[in-house]
């Protein structure tokens, strides 16, 4: 008898895994207790694929022999505490492509801050040098969807502590923390340790032949280190000392060592500017000695690389002020990395759904930069308490056109306006995407 495989959520991670196991003879059934995008509603009837949308059918739903959840779906579901108590197996989507691999390569990257940045560079440096490689994960496709349409030698992955949750043999062959702040605290009981052993789980199905990418220099990296079972080969990046093996930066120069050989370059040739994406850079360039490209190929694919759509990107300048849109800060150490790089007197753009944000991180920051707060969201409390007393204005606004209004309006010459949120945008809009592309309408309109 075919498997039973009952998926969670219609959205890219469901429909792909859907896709997957149907294709692997998996009898598959996909519920969503909203409703589905017309895209997927089709490429599901296409596939010959059941499924509901609007509701949940509980006994549908537990004869399952295996549930994926979606990575949006908490543990604290009403529908995931039955299949629990009914001892069911839940994976998650990258658990179910990996099963499927075959001889592939991946390299998985997480954090709380920098992961697509890394993701999108390691992949650009793979690219470039020739490798067979898809992108895949919280950019990109879904990693099911990939496997099931368009298999390569190389997954580069961007994971989620979500989809970390529901893994049982997933095992990369190169990991990469980037670093672990506070973040999705609602997801994790408010509980920081939860959230921790969440994201060092990219490497505990690893083996000695396997390698583990790490930063020396975040200190929760460092503390939990010692806690878990590493038995894949270490590879730490610093910027504050010299290391034997991994990479570091001294006086300018990027030096990585993984085996005999060592690679150097300048961080002046790197093209992404800023502290934090010279870590970014350090790790995105061990994964690619690793496997085994040239130091040319990875000196000509760092010097060449792109920056990323809603990550620091400039938009427009506008009567000498310029508009950047970092609508990927979600969390509050996103906003903190964007401040630090701000060298001209910042009007900032804040607000949104709160994790659980702690925002004295960025108080000092603002304090220096900061000449006005427009704030974007549905409830901005919390950005008033935070800094009322040492910013004004701080002015609320409900949609994306309103913010950059109020933001030209008390910005003169020589100003930047920063969208950096700190928050999740789904109050006012469909995602951190929506919510940017949104922003530079509202620039260029103006």
């Amino acid at each position: 008898m075919d498997k039973r495989f009952v998926i969670l959520g219609g959205g890219e991670s469901g429909v792909g895994a859907a896709i997957l196991a149907k294709q692997k003879g998996y009898d598959v059934f996909v519920s969503d207790e909203s409703s589905l995008k017309e895209n997927y509603r089709i490429e599901l009837r296409n596939a010959g694929i059941a499924f509901e949308e609007g509701k949940l059918d509980e006994d549908k739903i537990l004869s399952a022999d295996e549930v994926m959840k979606s990575p949006g779906i908490p543990e604290k579901n009403e529908m995931v505490k039955k299949i629990r108590a009914k001892g069911i197996s839940i994976i998650s989507e990258i658990e179910l492509a990996y099963r499927f691999r075959g001889n592939s390569k991946i390299i998985a990257i997480t954090g709380s801050n920098g992961k697509t940045t890394t993701t999108a560079l390691t992949f650009h440096i793979c690219k470039e040098a020739g490798w067979d490689a898809a992108l895949v994960g919280n950019i990109g496709y879904s990693f099911a969807r990939q496997v099931a349409e368009d298999p390569k030698a190389l997954y580069v992955a961007e994971i989620s502590s979500f989809q970390l949750d529901d893994i049982k043999a997933f095992r990369p062959d190169i990991a990469i923390l980037t670093n672990i702040t506070e973040d999705h605290l609602d997801r994790y009981d408010y509980n920081f340790e939860n959230y921790i052993r969440s994201k060092f789980r990219v490497a505990e199905n690893q083996q000695e032949s396997d390698h583990f990418i790490y930063c020396m220099d975040d200190e929760v990296t460092m503390k939990y280190l010692t806690q878990f079972n590493i038995r894949s080969k270490q590879l730490p990046i610093s910027m504050k000392r010299e290391l034997p093996n991994g990479a570091f930066i001294k006086d300018g120069d990027m030096y990585i060592r993984t085996g005999q050989d060592f690679v150097s370059m300048s961080v002046f040739d790197f093209a992404l500017k800023g502290k934090h994406n010279q870590y970014n850079t350090m790790a995105a360039c061990v994964a690619a000695t690793l496997m085994d490209i040239s130091k040319v190929n990875i000196r000509e694919a760092v010097r060449h690389f792109q920056s990323l759509e809603h990550r620091m990107e400039p938009v427009a300048t506008i009567r000498g002020v310029e508009f950047i849109n970092d609508s990927k800060a979600t969390n509050v150490n996103s906003t903190w990395y964007a401040l630090e790089t701000m060298t001209k007197p910042t009007i900032l753009i804040l607000g949104g759904v709160d994790k659980g944000n702690d925002y004295s991180l960025i108080s000092d920051l603002v304090k220096e930069k900061v000449k006005a707060i427009i704030c974007l969201g549905t409830d901005n409390r919390k950005i008033h308490e935070a800094f009322g007393n040492m910013i004004s204005p701080i002015v609320n606004t409900g949609s994306a056109l309103e913010a950059v209004h109020a933001a030209f309006h008390f910005s003169s010459k020589g100003d930047v306006v920063l969208l950096s949120p700190a928050c999740a945008s789904f109050d006012l809009f469909k995602n951190y995407e929506d919510r940017g592309k949104q922003f530079k309408q509202a620039v260029k309109d103006l």
